[in-house]
């Protein structure tokens, strides 16, 4: 029985694999993506995005390559499971489509000797920031993720793009006092 690593790094894998292959165009997302320039290896899901009008074409591939998906009650994702690991596939992040040019914005990386397109810490601290509110707001998880990656982030950017999120706003001045944005 693999461990729980080796499962969330087989879903990516085969997933990143088929979307490759088959399209559409994708790119790694959410902690897995910070975990690509130095973060902690994530253990609960695995998160890719896709423009909104390629969701449909991007649960057939990953049906294809072998995971069940399931259509949640939220219109913004939907989840790939394969064995005990999810696969979470967003088209919509906060609120907003994503489309080309939020995918245009990643970068290729090898990930587990995969190149595959990688959405950058500044987007996905931006997108993680944005997401906190008054009912999810751990700073716990994001810290030890955020130190990792801070010399590549662009806090001027980050600052700037989640202003209007008080709770953002709240763990960028703790990362400010912790000496976390430079």
């Amino acid at each position: 029985m693999l461990g729980r690593d080796e499962q969330l790094r087989s879903a990516l894998k085969i997933a990143a694999s088929a979307l490759k292959e088959h399209g559409p165009r994708f790119a790694l997302a959410g902690s897995f993506a910070l975990w690509v320039f130095g973060a902690p290896e994530p253990v609960h899901d695995v998160d890719f995005v896709v423009a909104e009008t390629d969701a449909e074409a991007a649960a057939a591939t990953l049906a294809q390559a072998g995971f069940a998906v399931e259509r949640t009650p939220e219109d913004w994702l939907f989840k790939a499971h394969v064995d005990d690991v999810v696969v979470d596939v967003l088209h919509r992040v906060n609120g907003v489509a994503v489309d080309a040019d939020c995918l245009d914005a990643a970068e290729d990386h090898s990930v587990l000797a995969i190149t595959m397109p990688v959405l950058t810490p500044t987007v996905v601290l931006i997108q993680k920031l944005r997401s906190l509110d008054e009912h999810f707001c751990d700073f716990s998880s994001l810290l030890p993720a955020t130190r990792a990656v801070r010399e590549r982030v662009d806090w001027d950017r980050v600052r700037a793009d989640t202003a209007e999120n008080d709770f953002a706003v709240a763990f960028l001045v703790l990362a400010d006092r912790l000496r976390i944005t430079g």
